[in-house]
């Protein structure tokens, strides 16, 4: 209860309010890695044991060759492409597939061949009846 009185008692007194709290005016016991995930445990012999399952892995690709930069700058012009509906969706995947199969002649009133579920069997989120709180 000491360190927190000495800070309420600070701020009372007009401390800086904005001074972020660093290790240098915490305890002994404060965690100088504030941000930082512990790789090991610290024992009571003040021995500190590394575990390998808790060291991160970072998994990166081979990026030769690759053409694209890491960065995208705010000078960049704005997208010049319409945001995509489901009508647009449509008509450009499934139309043409339809219209294809309606000129060759096998066009049948099977949808399913086309990504149609006629059923809303199994799904997480049904469509219908609405499932959500009004």
């Amino acid at each position: 209860m000491g360190v927190l009185s000495a800070l309420a008692r600070g701020l009372v007194r007009g401390a800086d309010r904005m001074a972020e709290f660093t290790s240098k005016r915490g305890s002994r016991t404060h965690n100088k890695g504030r941000t930082a995930r512990p790789t090991g445990l610290k024992l009571a012999s003040k021995k500190f044991v590394p575990i390998q399952a808790m060291i991160p892995q970072f998994v990166v690709p081979n990026l030769e060759g690759f053409k694209l930069k890491p960065y995208v700058s705010y000078r960049a012009p704005a997208g010049t492409e319409p945001p995509l509906t489901a009508e647009s969706l449509f008509a450009e995947v499934v139309a043409p597939q339809i219209n294809k199969d309606f000129d060759e002649g096998t066009f049948n009133k099977e949808l399913e061949k086309y990504g149609f579920e006629s059923t809303q069997e199994g799904k997480l989120f049904k469509l219908y009846p609405k499932n959500f709180v009004r």
